[in-house]
């Protein structure tokens, strides 16, 4: 009998769990909101989901009744360590203007998921993560650095994943 093939890993960044727990009414944010708990709902069945410590600083701000709903959505999840070499991956980044220089934030998450070989990192951050316009210069980057480069998708992107539509995994 054959071992079973291991689940892809993904890193859950913060704006999934904010957007989860998100009251706002613009349609733009239910849809979001609504996408983001129709794929949680199942994705521990076809992912192993894993994040950070950066993640939960993150959530752990604002509003202290909103903080502790966000982090009890994750607070069973795998934390990927921050070895000292994510340090200098942020700053390769800062370098090569990938990520706007905010070392706590974009940088940092994609450096985790990178460096940790994360098949994805899931986030609604559009500008700088989930951006099929720097997906192409951050894997340049990371090929440099000799980073595995995670696919940068949306929760609804990986939807597709579990209605029978295959997801790539990017290339290293």
């Amino acid at each position: 009998m054959s071992e079973p093939t291991s689940k892809p890993r993904v890193y859950v960044e913060t704006t999934v769990p904010s957007f989860y727990h998100e009251d706002r009414t613009e349609p733009d944010i239910v849809a979001r909101r609504n996408w983001t708990r129709q794929w949680w709902d199942g994705a521990a069945d076809r992912y192993q989901l894993v994040t950070s410590p950066a993640v939960l600083e993150e959530l752990a701000g604002g509003n202290a009744d909103r903080s502790a709903e966000r982090l009890l959505l994750v607070r069973n999840l795998p934390l990927l360590n921050i070895e000292p070499a994510i340090a200098e991956i942020v700053q390769a980044y800062l370098q090569h203007k990938v990520m706007p220089a905010d070392p706590a934030g974009d940088a940092l998450h994609l450096a985790l998921a990178s460096f940790h070989k994360c098949d994805f990192l899931v986030t609604w951050n559009c500008r700088h993560l989930a951006n099929a316009n720097k997906f192409g210069h951050i894997r340049r980057v990371n090929a440099l650095l000799g980073l595995f480069s995670p696919a940068l998708v949306t929760p609804l992107e990986l939807l597709g994943a579990s209605n029978g539509i295959e997801t790539e995994r990017s290339g290293d």
